[in-house]
């Protein structure tokens, strides 16, 4: 079977497609990892403003992989040959291969939710308020379910939320309520708080106060504001550079099918945010 890496020379070309991707940490990590892994190969950023396009894209220029972020991650599975059955329960494609021949669509974020979760706590019988009603919040509930948890959604797109309550058998609440619900764990599955928004946070600091654990899947900075907060009250805090770092590696092994170097790779991002003029 001819591959994306054959038809480029020998050549790996993997890409990222996001609106707005400027600061995102991909690039350098899977650079590296590639590097690591004796690969020859490019991970490229793309500024992305016609999905459909930049898939016809993919094909023509036989490019092995791609990353998809917001606000693509559901937009996308129409545009594909063929999904994989955690994404197409998910809802959500995060992650595309091309073997020559099709195009398939993973999601690796439940993985990295799922091990971020676990290495900190246990998500049986917990209960999970999750900010959010995208992409992101699709595989946080499938991880949250897939481990025997319980999950409440908070969105502010009242119709976007309540269609994935239905999806996953769940209760929806209105961010006016947040402040009155109860739960194990706090997700924040929104870019609220990211770079360059470092001190906006998805709910009140009242709110974040109730919680035992607390994590963000905002990895840019990697101790945003919620999690200042919910540190400072004693909280455990999971930062999304542990969630980045793993969907990153779960994307290495489709895209290859070799096991990449997960440490340096988590060694890379935490070393661009302590030089971050490395980060352009």
């Amino acid at each position: 079977m001819i591959t994306g890496m054959e038809k480029n020379g020998n050549s790996m070309i993997l890409a990222l497609f996001g609106n707005p991707v400027r600061q995102s940490l991909s690039p350098r990590m899977h650079n590296r990892a590639l590097q690591l892994m004796g690969i020859q190969g490019q991970y490229v950023p793309f500024l992305v403003d016609d999905l459909s396009g930049a898939v016809r894209a993919v094909r023509a220029l036989h490019i092995r992989g791609v990353s998809v972020t917001i606000p693509f991650k559901e937009e996308v599975m129409a545009l594909l040959d063929e999904i994989d059955e955690h994404a197409g329960n998910i809802g959500s494609v995060n992650t595309v291969s091309n073997d020559g021949e099709k195009l398939k669509g993973f999601n690796t974020d439940w993985k990295g939710i799922e091990g971020a979760l676990l290495g900190k706590m246990r998500i049986r019988e917990k209960t999970f308020v999750l900010i959010g009603s995208g992409g992101t919040t699709r595989a946080a509930l499938y991880a949250v379910y897939k481990n025997g948890g319980k999950a409440v959604i908070v969105s502010r797109n009242d119709e976007k939320g309540k269609v994935l309550a239905k999806e996953f058998d769940c209760e929806w609440e209105s961010p006016d309520r947040t402040g009155q619900l109860m739960g194990d764990c706090l997700i924040n599955t929104t870019p609220v708080g990211m770079v360059p928004y470092v001190n906006r946070m998805p709910v009140s600091e009242e709110t974040v106060r109730k919680f035992s654990f607390v994590m963000d899947a905002v990895y840019n900075p990697p101790e945003t504001r919620l999690l200042q907060v919910a540190r400072a009250a004693g909280a455990v805090t999971i930062s999304g550079v542990e969630m980045f770092v793993a969907q990153g590696a779960e994307q290495l092994r489709i895209w290859t099918g070799m096991e990449p170097p997960v440490r340096s790779m988590k060694a890379v991002v935490l070393a661009a945010f302590r030089n971050p003029k490395r980060q352009r």
